[in-house]
């Protein structure tokens, strides 16, 4: 039997995190980890790969229990009560969970009919989903004769047939092209703008700066800061110098120039140099001047303002990381 979700006033942590901690053997996928996502926002979760995000999901989701700390999620108690909160959010994983061999009106509606929708409000589901998500003219064709982009979408639309006050994106765009990247990020804001409240995991800065009311960096399952995108990029403050070499073998030489006006540390990677100064044009003009002298030879340059890539190598000192986070099938046997 439905239980009809408690009233909320706007603006309330519909999902609410405290202490989360997990472990998986020897590795501590969550450390004490806190959130807190108001409803009819956009909480983004911005972290490289294994710093502990779809753990953090899985929890959220009930597909997992945590070792240490509570969460609930629409009032409801992950661990005490996670049929309540099955009832209550949709989600979507990494990966399109979808049957290839089904068309996609029958995805959807079969997932309709698990929600106990009943037949006809089932299909009257299904094709209001095929609708909104520009999917009406492939609805009668097998999924495997789908794009990814399409694929992405459909699981997008089986996470909505019950009309969930709150929705879980782990990943949602993962090896998507830009172009169907952007036309996901558009159907999400709809979402939003029609009342969804959303988490949202990613590895995208881009995809952060475009979606997230908020986001918090999470870096070896703890959080290191949050804030709006403003926010955290005053927390790295300053310009940034881009730097393009020729040749590598000039990096020494360029990295002596860039020390004399860098405010921060100065960033390799492979031949390029990213370096936070404070002066603008003038720095830039004096720092070529400099350059030059030194015989560096530059293939480019540029003056910008810092990026949320900025703040997370500001804050970790890297982009991707390799430690282990189970997912995929270490998932589904702790589950």
């Amino acid at each position: 039997m439905h239980t009809p979700t408690p009233p909320r006033r706007l603006g309330d942590n519909i999902i609410e995190a405290r202490g989360l901690t997990k472990h998986f053997g020897k590795v501590q996928a969550l450390n004490s980890l806190d959130l807190s996502v108001p409803e009819g926002t956009v909480l983004g979760l911005l972290g490289p790969n294994g710093a502990g995000k779809t753990t953090a999901v899985s929890i959220l989701t009930t597909l997992t229990d945590p070792d240490g700390g509570t969460a609930t999620v629409a009032g409801m108690d992950v661990v005490a009560e996670p049929a309540m909160v099955r009832q209550r959010i949709g989600l979507s994983g990494q990966y399109a969970a979808v049957d290839e061999y089904l068309t996609g009106f029958e995805n959807l509606d079969l997932i309709g009919r698990l929600y106990h929708l009943g037949s006809r409000r089932a299909r009257v589901r299904a094709n209001e989903l095929l609708d909104r998500f520009s999917l009406s003219d492939v609805g009668a064709r097998p999924v495997k004769t789908y794009s990814g982009g399409m694929r992405r979408r459909l699981d997008l639309a089986g996470a909505l047939v019950a009309d969930p006050p709150v929705l879980i994106l782990d990943e949602p765009t993962t090896g998507l092209d830009p172009r169907s990247r952007t036309e996901l990020w558009d159907v999400i804001r709809e979402m939003v703008e029609a009342g969804t409240t959303l988490l949202l995991t990613t590895q995208y800065m881009e995809e952060a700066e475009q979606l997230a009311d908020d986001i918090v960096v999470i870096d070896h399952g703890r959080k290191i800061a949050q804030g709006t995108v403003d926010e955290l990029k005053a927390m790295v403050g300053g310009e940034r110098i881009d730097i393009s070499l020729r040749d590598g073998s000039d990096a020494d030489e360029a990295r002596g120039v860039l020390a004399r006006f860098a405010v921060g540390e100065i960033q390799l990677v492979d031949q390029r140099l990213t370096v936070p100064v404070s002066g603008g044009a003038e720095i830039l003009s004096e720092v070529l001047t400099r350059l030059a002298a030194e015989g560096v030879k530059l293939r480019d340059v540029g003056l910008r303002r810092p990026t949320l890539d900025d703040v997370f190598l500001s804050l970790t000192g890297r982009i991707t990381d390799e430690t282990l986070e189970p997912t995929g099938a270490l998932m589904e046997e702790v589950a």
